[in-house]
């Protein structure tokens, strides 16, 4: 049984821990607020973008772009992970690199060869352990890298579609739902599939072109795909704060009651000792 000296030593060692996770709880929920307001934001806009470029195309007719065109290439799979550089955030980055690590095997058995890009510490170290081959690795993702990152991003699938080097990418991300949910997605992103909104057909005179159909989609077309990808990143941070300020504040209410717990236990066992005391001095004094 623990002494008295080791369960208060413990009961001080989970206060010190519900200390860090309730701090960790505030520092996310303050980062949360702002994360949201920008995945949410960009939403209407990434929208907007792609119904436009969806009208384009309906009245441009047929048009050929490197972005939209199946490359020749059938057997290689590019698929471009985002995770977070850290942990404690629950199981948002475990179901998504799991669920991701089931595609990748599907696409495996299935024939194809995968390469990944993985952006995040967590990504980087599950699929090099794993000995997959990682394409390349990016770390230190900060709200204020995001542009770049997507910039960077958008630069290298071009270049590979436009060498032939995969038969499609797939993004795999968090899509934040609220704080409690996280959803793990994949989408493919190259080629991309433009598909016309409800009444496309009935609007389209409404627009007048100039210059051509042709030369605006291939102005557009990289813009959608930096749009999108600066989406993903916007959702990945959401979802993380989200996860970790869900986390800490569970594991903040389970080290306090682990403390309610611990306290009982050292008032029980501290009255025990005492009633043990009582009873030596009692039996010592009849003794006399």
């Amino acid at each position: 049984m623990p002494s008295l000296r080791d369960i208060r030593n413990r009961i001080q060692s989970v206060k010190n821990t519900r200390q860090i996770t309730r701090a960790m709880k505030l520092v996310s929920g303050a980062k949360l607020k702002r994360a949201t307001d920008a995945a949410l934001a960009a939403r209407p806009y990434q929208k907007a973008l792609s119904e436009t470029i969806a009208r384009v195309a309906t009245a441009a007719g047929d048009v050929e772009h490197p972005l939209l065109t199946q490359p020749k290439n059938t057997k290689d799979v590019l698929v471009v992970v985002l995770s977070s550089d850290r942990g404690l955030a629950g199981s948002f980055n475990g179901t998504l690199l799991r669920r991701t690590e089931d595609a990748i095997k599907d696409l495996e058995r299935s024939g194809k060869s995968v390469r990944v890009v993985t952006y995040g510490k967590k990504a980087g170290a599950y699929f090099a352990k794993r000995a997959y081959p990682v394409q390349a690795k990016f770390i230190d993702l900060r709200p204020a890298r995001y542009k770049e990152l997507a910039d960077q991003l958008t630069a290298l699938l071009i270049d590979e579609i436009q060498k032939g080097s995969f038969s499609e990418a797939i993004l795999a991300f968090n899509e934040f739902k609220s704080v409690m949910t996280q959803i793990p997605k994949f989408e493919v992103v190259l080629p991309m599939k433009l598909t016309a909104p409800a009444g496309a057909d009935a609007v389209v005179g409404n627009y007048i072109f100039e210059p051509s159909g042709q030369e605006i989609l291939a102005e557009l077309l990289p813009k959608a795909l930096r749009t999108r990808l600066f989406q993903a990143f916007l959702e990945t941070e959401a979802g993380e704060q989200g996860a970790r300020m869900s986390a800490m504040d569970s594991a903040t209410r389970n080290a306090s009651e682990l403390i309610d717990a611990l306290t009982l236990q050292y008032n029980r066992a501290r009255q025990a000792a005492i009633t043990k005391e009582l009873i030596e001095i009692v039996s010592g004094a009849e003794a006399l």
